[in-house]
Order: C-alpha cells, then sequence, then structure tokens
C-alpha cells in the first residue's frame, strides 16, 4: 500500500514546537511532525518569523500539498511509525 493521509486534521505539539499530522500505510497509522523553524524558514508565515500555533497552523494549511509529498518521500526511504520533517527535507520539493 502507499502512504495516504485520508484524515486532514492537524495539530500544533507545544513540546515538539510543530505541527503534527498522521498518515496511513493500509492500517499503519504514521504520525509525522514539521517543525516551526521549517514552516518560517519556507517564508509563509507573516513576518517570516512568528512561530504562533495560530501561525503555524495556517502555514501548514498553505504548504500540505508539498508537506505531504514530503512526508511521502521520507516514508519511501524507511518505513518507520515516526518522523520529523525539518527545513533541509523541503529543500528540493518547495
Amino acid at each position: 500500500m502507499t502512504l495516504a493521509f485520508p484524515n486532514p486534521s492537524r495539530s500544533f505539539d507545544d513540546g515538539r514546537n510543530a505541527v503534527r499530522f498522521f498518515g496511513y500505510d493500509g492500517m499503519f497509522e504514521i504520525r509525522f511532525f514539521v517543525e516551526a523553524d521549517a514552516l518560517v524558514k519556507l517564508g509563509t508565515m507573516a513576518g517570516g518569523s512568528a512561530t504562533s500555533e495560530a501561525a503555524c497552523l495556517s502555514a501548514f494549511d498553505a504548504l500540505r500539498a508539498s508537506i505531504y509529498d514530503v512526508a511521502r518521500e521520507a516514508y519511501s526511504h524507511d518505513h518507520l511509525n515516526s518522523y520529523t520533517l525539518t527545513v533541509s527535507d523541503f529543500r528540493s520539493a518547495v
């Protein structure tokens, strides 16, 4: 099976300072986190440096398709149950 994202929900994880979302490979749930710093450096946040929860969630929504592509790419290399996506993961995608 391929990695799918049927559930569009996402949330901000204060402890990781990242946006959390889930992908599914068949019946297996895969956790993903996108670091707030990655969202800032991708230039989608107003002012380019705000890392509030609302700003991060808004940036995630604006980049959702690219984030899913990067998540699929990361998952294709190793089938882990959790991934943290950083700005370096997005260099060739965005």
